[in-house]
């Protein structure tokens, strides 16, 4: 059944945006949307225990006229957690992309990922190439390779781990409203404090007491399925979207791998240059969560690339 979808697109948070929820077997994938649904679809994947209100300060610095859908991945913000039983991995997200682009209706769209959102964005466009028209990554390369000579320990840990969570009891801890924004700040110190405060807007849920974190804890376990460098760039010559990647100074890849010229993650940003898709390269002040903290630093450099090819072979 189509989606009500929403019209509006402010330049004020609230207001902003409109929420709607996907119906998916076992639960639903909640989705929040700003700008003319007729107009260009933009599909907007966050990070590793983030939620879709990691877009909420950059959206409104991008076209008006596009049409932006940010999703809770599962386990994440307002989505329903995943069965008992069922392990979180890139596999499943894949997966729950295509869930909602089909009930979108969308046949072509830009991806805009931030860290695991535009790793799930990268693999999704080698998977479907030809629905994806570009590709955004911040503070993300599209691919985490990995050793391939520790993949069957990874494999191993990551099912352990499960099987050991699952004979544990896991009682709801409940946080005051300053406990919750200091414990998510020191888990995540590349946010500031204003923004660690829009992410547990969406990332928390008040009960009597305080509050209690909504996402599935079952997202902190090592995930049992990697992929070799080897592959990670066999998969990159699939995709045919015009690519930009855009690294903090001190984010993530940047201060911790690019900078090594031995780092898997160099190997995959240098790939793409040789790639037959457009590909542009951009480095920014900031750190991992900059489109959220300082959103001018990246907005620019978005708009620019949703509003031209991009020619840039850097």
């Amino acid at each position: 059944m189509p989606l009500n979808l929403p019209h509006v697109c402010g330049s004020a948070a609230k207001g902003l945006f409109k929420e709607f929820k996907f119906a998916v077997p076992w639960g639903h994938i909640a989705a929040k949307s700003c700008g003319p649904p007729q107009g260009r679809p933009v599909l907007c994947l966050h990070g590793w225990l983030d939620n879709a209100n990691s877009f909420d300060r950059l959206i409104p610095l991008l076209p008006k006229d596009n049409y932006y859908v940010a999703i809770d991945f599962p386990g994440h913000g307002l989505s329903s957690h995943r069965p008992n039983g069922v392990a979180y991995n890139f596999l499943e997200y894949i997966s729950d992309v295509r869930r909602v682009v089909e009930r979108l209706e969308w046949n072509k769209f830009v991806i805009m990922g931030h860290s695991m959102g535009g790793n799930v964005g990268g693999l999704f466009s080698c998977i479907f190439p030809d629905m994806v028209e570009r590709l955004i990554l911040v503070d993300s390369c599209g691919f985490v390779p990995y050793r391939k000579d520790k993949l069957v320990l990874q494999m191993q840990k990551g099912i352990e781990a499960l099987l050991k969570w699952e004979k544990q009891e896991h009682p709801p801890k409940v946080y005051s409203p300053l406990t919750a924004l200091q414990r998510l700040l020191k888990a995540n110190t590349s946010l500031s404090e204003a923004s660690a405060q829009i992410l547990l807007q969406r990332g928390a849920t008040e009960v009597p007491g305080g509050l209690v974190f909504n996402r599935d804890f079952r997202i902190n376990l090592d995930t049992p399925y990697r992929t070799p460098l080897e592959q990670c760039l066999e998969y990159q010559k699939k995709i045919q979207a015009s690519v930009l990647i855009i690294l903090a100074k001190n984010g993530i890849l940047w201060s911790k791998y690019y900078a090594d010229e031995t780092s898997p993650f160099k190997a995959v940003v240098e790939g793409y240059k040789t790639a037959k898709s457009e590909f542009r390269l951009e480095i920014v002040e900031g750190d991992h969560h900059v489109h959220l903290n300082e959103p001018e630093h990246v907005a620019g450099i978005i708009t620019d690339f949703l509003s031209k090819d991009a020619t840039s072979k850097l």
